[in-house]
């Protein structure tokens, strides 16, 4: 899953950012409100955490602009400040829940996995491509009924492109997805990962082109 952070208490967003990775998932981090409002508005992502009190842009005002544009990406509201008039108003802003700091790390999963299940009609809960069947809810892929051992980046690189079938995706597109937006990735990282998830794959009636030079995409075999 790759996660969108807006938050400008540092030593938390540093927190956060390690639990999501420890969980194998990309989180790209911005401490300034305008500045998360822009990334927000140019990039995709599965969750938005957001805090309400930032420099230059409040978190209310990043959502009604998510919305207004269209942007039904699940948000995440954080904030210091848990009156239920200032709850509502976030939610009326166009956020998915709340959560009021501080916080346990167990309690923002939960709450990430459950913004994950709302959204039904764009993931089905287990999907087949050739003899493989990924099942959202273990996150786990099955090749002729018998699970894959994929480790976490591997898994998050195999749902990338199941979610973009037939797509190519391009080497940046890969690394933003996996690892966020400016994490300095070896030049060969990528390359790597795709040539052990084809080997487990192997068998599976499915393939991953290659595009020399444009990308890759998981297909049919």
């Amino acid at each position: 899953m790759r996660v969108i952070l807006v938050e400008d208490n540092l030593s938390l967003a540093a927190g956060i950012k390690n639990a999501l990775k420890d969980q194998g998932h990309a989180v790209d981090h911005l401490e300034d409100g305008a500045d998360g409002d822009m990334f927000l508005a140019q990039e995709t992502c599965d969750v938005a955490i957001v805090d309400v009190n930032l420099p230059r842009m409040s978190g209310l005002e990043i959502v009604r602009r998510m919305r207004v544009r269209g942007t039904t990406t699940p948000v995440l509201i954080l904030t210091a400040r848990g009156k239920t008039s200032e709850r509502v108003e976030g939610l009326d802003a166009g956020a998915d829940d709340y959560l009021v700091k501080p916080f346990e790390m167990e309690e923002l999963f939960a709450r990430l996995r459950a913004l994950s299940r709302r959204r039904p009609q764009v993931a089905p809960p287990r999907e087949t491509i050739g003899a493989l069947v990924y099942d959202r809810e273990q996150r786990q892929v099955f090749k002729a009924g018998e699970p894959i051992d994929l480790p976490r980046r591997e898994l998050a690189l195999f749902v990338l492109l199941l979610e973009q079938r037939g797509r190519l995706l391009d080497k940046d597109r890969i690394a933003d997805h996996l690892y966020g937006s400016g994490a300095a990735v070896e030049s060969n990282a990528i390359e790597l990962l795709i040539s052990r998830l084809r080997r487990k794959i192997d068998g599976a009636d499915v393939t991953i082109r290659t595009a020399r030079g444009l990308g890759y995409m998981l297909d049919d075999a």
